[in-house]
């Protein structure tokens, strides 16, 4: 059975609103719980970007049940990777092991905070240090590390779960899902692409876990809900290059200002049908992903989002 994930949008959402979220979502029967991790939402009428570290923390105690993971945290700019190792151990502990990280390369809206945006072949060379320098950190190795972007002159994580946190690395192409099959103990994507599964297999990753993110807008009025996905989420067709490089809401703005409400409405369900809404879940699942989140599109929407996905939405995609 697929694990059915919950996100907790931390661009559509404050701090304690968000561990609500959490503590609702677990009640409702969600089986994860992942966070995003930004210094900026998307777009300004998103209106939130909370640390994530700090909302993991809280609904790590709050919650009891569903496992935890970041969707994703970048160890290439904002954090250095051996921070980034001590905030996952931390977790892991917090949560007794629910906790899995989530990596990716970064994009330039997130990470331009703490200085320039790196060429994406120097961003691919600075992960795949990254991941070199958390892999042994959570494991409980003592490390020391001298490469081309980071030096580790002598780094400990003493607080641990007694599993060590898995690591899941973000993939899009032959490169990235051949490191995550090296360095990770999972891959995740956001599109429901069979082929992406089948690299990271192939490079080695075969019955590792597979998790993706999907999008919809549940609510009674089909016409108000496309209007919530045109306002806060039209950026989400631009595609990976673009996301990666533009620096900011602004920018997002300007790069979306003739998107209309159908474009983004084609790929992402909105209103009431709960067969539309299954559908897209589905196509992840006949792609071969084993845990799916949901993103409901619309920070004010989300306790009648899960009060609807308890009594309607979870049964059917228990069935899938």
């Amino acid at each position: 059975m697929v694990s059915v994930g919950y996100t907790l949008m931390g661009e559509q959402a404050g701090p304690k609103q968000l561990v609500d979220h959490a503590v609702r979502a677990e009640a409702a029967g969600f089986d994860q719980l992942v966070m995003s991790d930004h210094y900026y939402p998307w777009l300004d009428s998103q209106g939130h970007s909370p640390y994530a570290w700090s909302v993991l923390g809280a609904v790590a105690h709050a919650t009891s049940r569903a496992e935890l993971m970041s969707f994703v945290t970048c160890p290439i700019r904002r954090y250095h990777p051996a921070v980034v190792a001590q905030k996952a151990s931390t977790i892991g502990a917090l949560s007794d092991g629910r906790f899995t990280l989530g990596l990716g390369a970064g994009e330039n809206l997130n990470e331009h905070v703490v200085g320039g945006w790196p060429h994406v072949q120097q961003r691919h060379e600075m992960f795949e240090e990254a991941l070199q320098i958390i892999r042994p950190l959570l494991n409980g190795e003592t490390l020391t590390f001298s490469g081309n972007h980071f030096d580790v002159p002598d780094a400990y994580v003493w607080d641990r779960p007694e599993r060590p946190v898995p690591m899941a690395v973000a993939a899009s192409g032959r490169q990235s899902a051949t490191l995550a099959a090296e360095y990770g103990n999972g891959i995740i994507a956001t599109e429901p692409d069979r082929h992406i599964i089948e690299m990271y297999d192939d490079a080695g990753g075969a019955g590792q876990p597979r998790y993706g993110q999907v999008a919809i807008c549940y609510g009674p009025d089909e016409a108000e809900c496309r209007k919530i996905v045109h306002d806060q989420f039209r950026w989400f067709g631009l595609g990976w290059k673009v996301n990666a490089d533009l620096p900011g809401p602004d920018s997002f703005a300007a790069a979306t200002q003739f998107v209309r409400e159908e474009d983004v409405a084609e790929g992402i369900p909105c209103g009431p049908d709960i067969d539309a809404h299954v559908e897209a879940f589905r196509r992840f699942v006949d792609a071969g992903f084993t845990h799916v989140a949901i993103i409901q599109v619309g920070g004010e929407t989300q306790p009648m989002f899960l009060d609807w996905a308890q009594e309607q939405l979870l049964p059917r995609l228990r069935q899938l």
